[in-house]
């Protein structure tokens, strides 16, 4: 076990021996989730679905077919944050609790300490810097193709082709860095009374202490939910929820219950 220490708080213990099996129960235990609850799940992944086909066809219609590729290229970095909700339905169908609306909705708010706002605010920081990462890359391929418009014929090109290689590379740590402090701050926030930074701090251990499964994790959902937004983002109806039930279990297994 990793030791994580939190001021005036009983050490948080984190898991060190993630396996690839942990990783197969962990998914098998979010479809079962979402087929108990597909309701819930629908309902979140909506957003997601609506948002995306919004973003497609709006850039589209504008003439900016080209940006459509790096936005969606971060869209994914909010996926831990929509899925919140989901971890509440998670954690109520674990409890036995009843699954209310009400409750579940209001869980977006966290604990009623804005902790989980505060990581909302961080999630759109790191998507901003992303964008204007991206308006870079794109601004210097962009003067060496000669090519004036914001046109996908760039995309074709050799300056095209960099801008994809090195728009990816910096993409891909961008969204390993924010997979890194998210993907068990958010659910810990959800389910325990700590502050933002204690959870980033846990969420980073976890991934410290067990790199090569938590990469595997990562890649899992990376693919996951790029495949899922091929067909105009429909399939993350059903990705989106057994990813996000799908973390729950993952947090579980790697950070262990406060003391009684």
């Amino acid at each position: 076990m990793g030791i994580v220490e939190e001021a005036g708080a009983a050490p948080i213990d984190v898991a060190r021996d993630l396996t690839e099996n942990d990783l197969r129960a962990a998914l098998q235990a979010g479809w079962s989730d979402f087929k108990a609850n597909p309701a819930f799940g629908l309902f979140f992944a909506a957003f997601y679905v609506i948002g995306g086909m919004a973003l497609y066809f709006g850039l589209f219609a504008r003439g900016e077919a080209a940006w459509f590729i790096p936005i969606a290229a971060g869209f994914p970095l909010f996926a831990p944050f929509a899925a919140v909700g989901l971890y509440e339905v998670s954690r109520r169908r674990e409890a036995g609790e009843k699954m209310d609306w009400g409750a579940i909705l209001t869980a977006l708010r966290g604990r009623g300490d804005e902790q989980l706002l505060v990581m909302g605010v961080v999630v759109l920081i790191i998507f901003g810097f992303w964008i204007i990462l991206a308006r870079g890359i794109f601004a210097i391929f962009m003067a060496q193709s000669g090519i004036g418009g914001e046109s996908l014929a760039l995309l074709g090109t050799g300056s095209g082709i960099m801008m994809l290689l090195i728009g990816s590379i910096i993409g891909a740590l961008v969204a390993l860095a924010l997979f890194s402090i998210t993907v068990v701050s958010l659910p810990m926030l959800l389910d325990r009374d700590v502050d933002f930074m204690t959870a980033i701090i846990v969420s980073m251990e976890a991934v410290r202490s067990n790199p090569q499964t938590m990469l595997k994790w990562a890649a899992i959902i990376a693919v996951g939910l790029f495949a899922a937004m091929v067909p105009l983002f429909l399939g993350l109806f059903v990705v989106l929820p057994v990813l996000g039930h799908a973390t729950w279990h993952i947090y579980r297994r790697l950070v262990a219950p406060p003391a009684a």
